[in-house]
């Protein structure tokens, strides 16, 4: 059943609120059935194995729900004794799989998923989508066969070519003169995979009028992150370029049609919780999402964090944490902010070598920061005294410097006990700093896809082989007991947490090496970080992530226990389904094509409509027949700007027309 369709009966509501809290006080099963009129309708789930993730309860065979809540775990004598025989169904539907608590996405873009889904993508590894898989390439020369295949298959000359997945490691360097030779009539679009450049032909240059003359008009700094002749904007160009291309890059049907199919390709990988930290600065955008995501029959809740860069970039001296709260209110139905915390950013993308490296790069090269040092502490020190939990994308090991200065200051200035300090993506770093974490009771959320896809390419350039074998150094992390949980960042990884527990466990790479094995943890440590330690990441931990009395019912669905299976195979486990606070939704597939970019036929020339019609396109187009209805709620930029900025410059055209 449903949480938006339970009927307000006075056991309904009395349910609702018990905690884990109050079955650990003390309080029976049967003292909360007494205090109420009516006798609950209990569910009785068996299963092959329940992996509960309960420090006191590892295992059971049967798990009792009432409504949205677990009520009893254990074996199926046990939880039959404790519920009673009255108005009680076992339902053995599961005695043949695996039930392992419902698995948790800590940190995903659904708006930018969107967005590089809905395009063609010709990327350096498999995406395996919903339906069906993407296959790899993995040199220039394929590459640009498939580039060429695509645009062949268009059939309208004047149609946006938009593909993402480019990478100059695996796929040389690519110039506007590469994809004029390709064609130069339609307008190309290259979007890197680390989604923070893009190349363009000529024709696109054209048509979305970037010349030389708009060029010379942009900052210094900008103009010397922008090479006009390849047609190559990256960084601070890639925020000069976004004005001209995002109107085309985000139509609202593309929005509405990545969104929609992130929901399908979430819940086919088993999640039943997810959040987006540092999600973007624009109400009308929140109500877009919300639109899909909100819907009660939506298969997961999916939670929301402020971005503290946007929040510090605008209100640093004028009632930042005043502005951060205001957001807390833009959640609806399914979706909600998560209350007292904030993302802020330190350095630049580790898909494009950006980082900021304590010993530099092989080449030369620099790494950026996100935020300027002095404007990032500023920002910390203001969150930090409000009693935030603070979560810092985090690449390099320089960048982790400056984060742990921050905290270091700050505890030492204004002490604070479980402030949950989240260092995010945790690219590089050294034992030292692992060591200072631990101290500083900071926790960490990897991502351990990083070491499977960069390590022996970043071993080659750039980094060099000692510290890209040491890159997502997790092993260390858990000697030190420090608490972990990892994420997709999706796009940059596959939503996939059974994917990212493989990753952490084996860390082996595209070539078939185990990059740094000391730095692997085991399968259970892996398991917490896409259950409980993902959940207290969030501070849902009392909510979610175990299965427990008094937590929501979410569960994931297995074929197989990843506890026990081979670890190589982990990521191969055959997901069933999963059940979301009581209602049970198997994986059921549509089978239909990926959506791909199509601009020429759904763009919509903004410039010609008022703000208001502007955003009754988008919501018109975004809310779809399976989303008519929504439960508002007061419950309580993405690290990678460019998800940030396509959105958010899109709705600012809009907006000021």
């Amino acid at each position: 059943m449903n949480l938006m369709k339970v009927k307000k009966t006075s056991l309904a509501v009395a349910l609702s609120f018990v905690s884990a809290g109050v079955f650990a006080q003390g309080s029976s099963l049967q003292d909360v059935i007494s205090a109420t009129a009516l006798s609950p309708e209990t569910t009785i789930y068996t299963a092959k194995d329940i992996v509960t993730m309960d420090g006191n309860k590892q295992n059971a065979q049967a798990v009792a729900v009432v409504n949205h809540k677990i009520i009893a775990v254990g074996s199926l004598e046990e939880v039959k004794s404790k519920v009673g025989d009255k108005n009680v169904t076992i339902n053995n539907q599961f005695k043949d799989k695996i039930i392992v608590p419902g698995l948790i996405d800590q940190h995903l873009h659904p708006l930018l998923s969107s967005l590089t889904m809905t395009a063609e993508i010709i990327s350096m590894e498999d995406w395996v989508l919903p339906t069906g898989t993407v296959k790899a390439v993995s040199n220039r020369e394929d590459y640009l066969k498939r580039l060429a295949d695509a645009d062949t298959k268009l059939t309208d000359p004047n149609e946006l070519l938009l593909t993402w997945g480019f990478h100059h490691y695996f796929h040389g360097k690519l110039t506007k003169d590469d994809l004029d030779k390709i064609n130069n009539k339609r307008p190309i679009i290259v979007w890197h995979r680390s989604a923070h450049e893009f190349i363009l032909n000529t024709a696109a240059l054209k048509k979305y009028g970037v010349t030389a003359d708009y060029i010379a008009k942009q900052s210094k700094s900008a103009q010397e992150q922008i090479n006009l002749p390849e047609g190559h904007f990256w960084e601070q160009g890639m925020f000069v370029l976004l004005p001209k291309i995002a109107p085309a890059i985000a139509t609202p049907k593309r929005l509405k049609d990545g969104l929609e199919f992130t929901e399908q390709y979430l819940h086919a990988n088993g999640i039943t919780t997810s959040a987006e930290p540092g999600g973007l600065v624009s109400k009308q955008l929140q109500e877009a999402q919300n639109a899909v995501l909100s819907d009660a029959q939506t298969p997961f809740r999916f939670y929301f964090i402020p971005d503290g860069k946007t929040m510090a970039l605008e209100h640093l001296n004028d009632n930042m944490i005043g502005a951060t709260e205001e957001m807390l209110s833009w959640g609806e139905g399914n979706t909600a902010f998560l209350p007292k915390q904030v993302k802020l950013f330190a350095d630049g993308a580790i898909f494009s070598q950006l980082m900021q490296m304590k010993d530099g790069y092989l080449d030369g090269h620099e790494g950026e920061w996100m935020i300027e040092p002095e404007i990032f502490a500023k920002a910390f020190t203001q969150y930090w005294d409000a009693g935030y939990q603070i979560h810092i994308h985090q690449n390099g090991d320089k960048g982790l410097d400056m984060v742990l200065k921050s905290l270091k200051e700050n505890m030492k200035r204004n002490p604070r006990k479980d402030h949950r300090t989240t260092i995010v993506h945790f690219g590089f770093s050294t034992p030292e700093q692992v060591k200072e974490l631990k101290e500083l009771g900071a926790i960490v959320s990897a991502n351990p896809y990083y070491t499977v896809a960069l390590a022996d390419k970043y071993s080659e350039a750039g980094v060099g082989p000692e510290r890209s074998n040491e890159m997502v150094r997790l092993g260390d992390v858990a000697k030190e007991g420090i608490s972990i949980s990892l994420h997709s960042d999706m796009p940059m990884a596959p939503a996939q947490p059974l994917y990212l527990m493989w990753s952490a466990v084996n860390r082996t790479t595209f070539s078939g090496r185990v990059a740094g094995p000391e730095q692997r943890i085991s399968a259970e440590q892996a398991l917490k970080a896409v259950t409980i330690d993902a959940a207290y990441s969030l501070q849902l931990e009392n909510q979610v992530g175990s299965i427990e009395p008094g937590k929501l019912a979410n569960f994931t669905i297995l074929d197989e226990n990843p506890l026990t299976i081979d670890p190589a195979k982990i990521k191969d486990i055959k997901i069933w389904g999963t059940v979301l606070e009581g209602r049970i939704q198997p994986i059921k597939l549509e089978q239909k094509s990926v959506p791909q970019a199509n601009v020429s036929g759904d763009f919509v020339d903004m410039h010609k409509l008022t703000p208001d019609q502007s955003y009754k396109v988008v919501m018109e187009s975004v809310r779809s027949s399976k989303h008519q209805q929504h439960t508002h709620t007061s419950a309580c930029s993405h690290d990678n700007p460019l998800g940030y900025a396509v959105v958010s410059l899109w709705q600012e055209q809009m907006n000021t027309l």
